[in-house]
């Protein structure tokens, strides 16, 4: 009857082993999940749990310090490009480089969904597209832009996209680049820019 105890007893504790050892090893391979998640893949997750243009919001943190609301519509290599809800009248766009978020606002179900298992990648030509590609096609569209960067308040049009800068002709929001319009041109390093503002 003893011997039945003592191997009752060391069977059970086998079993334990063998099963903290497997949940040590699921915790482990977790964590090494979790370490390689970027800010860019869990803003995927979040968006992609609901869809793009839907009605997902996300309040972001930016550099500067100000947090604004935006609702996504793409996700490139190293911006996202919003909606900014409640801006006035009419529909207000914006990219926001990756490099700008000093954090992102989630609620509960957005974080859990943050670092849900991604799927597998679809390879879409938009998750390769980089900010300069953004900001070279806003200047082939001539489009009268606000950049907010670090050193303020920028309205015009982007006049040419360099390696680590670009060129803004700074004049009235809402006018069209006109010489006499041109208040003077500005050298802005693409690291500077927070949000760039499309009316």
């Amino acid at each position: 009857m003893r011997w039945d105890d003592l191997f009752n007893d060391l069977e059970g504790q086998l079993e334990r082993e063998l099963h903290s050892e497997a949940t040590d090893l699921r915790l482990q391979e977790e964590r090494a999940r979790l370490d390689k998640l970027s800010l860019r893949t869990r803003l995927s997750n979040v968006v992609r749990s609901v869809g793009l243009g839907g009605t997902l919001q996300l309040r972001i943190v930016l550099v500067s310090g100000e947090t604004i609301a935006v609702r996504p519509t793409a996700l490139g290599r190293d911006w996202l490009a919003a909606d900014l809800p409640g801006a006035g009248n009419g529909r207000v766009q914006c990219v926001i480089p990756l490099s700008a978020i000093a954090g992102v606002v989630l609620s509960d179900k957005q974080n859990l969904a943050s670092i849900a298992v991604e799927s597998e990648s679809t390879g879409k030509l938009i998750d390769r597209v980089g900010f300069p590609f953004v900001l070279r096609d806003l200047c082939r569209r001539r489009r009268s832009v606000e950049l907010e960067t670090r050193g303020g308040v920028l309205a015009g049009t982007i006049d040419r996209v360099a390696r680590d800068h670009l060129d803004v002709a700074v004049h009235p929001l809402g006018t069209l680049r006109r010489a006499p319009e041109v208040l003077h041109y500005r050298l802005v390093p693409l690291w500077q820019i927070h949000v760039i503002r499309l009316g």
